[in-house]
């Protein structure tokens, strides 16, 4: 795997600078109503990222997330097949945000 991984640490710093970037989310539905980094993100469930490939803007940075980073990696990967060249994998996932940043976000 080719995947670039992104630290929760540099991740925080984006959303505090408030970078121009998509945090994608591609968990399910349910698991994004239990928690979720921020209100900026996207959610693309992972099996809905080929039908919806068009609501993702090419030329931004994309943080892919998942819960532990494994779903996320794959979705790396599906999104650099596609011409997506700017694409970074959530090290640890949400599970890692919740125990590096924020421990008020409920873990499952």
């Amino acid at each position: 795997m080719s995947n670039i991984e992104k630290k929760v640490e540099e991740l925080k710093t984006m959303l505090n600078n408030n970078e121009d970037f998509i945090l994608l989310d591609v968990r399910t539905e349910n698991e994004v109503l239990v928690s979720k980094i921020s209100d900026k993100s996207i959610h693309i469930p992972m099996n809905d990222i080929p039908n919806r490939l068009g609501e993702l803007d090419s030329n931004k940075e994309i943080i892919v997330y998942c819960k532990s980073g494994k779903r996320s990696a794959k979705v790396c990967e599906y999104l650099e097949q596609n011409s997506y060249t700017n694409v970074k994998n959530l090290d640890g996932g949400i599970l890692a945000w919740a125990e590096q940043i924020d421990s008020s976000i409920l873990v499952y």
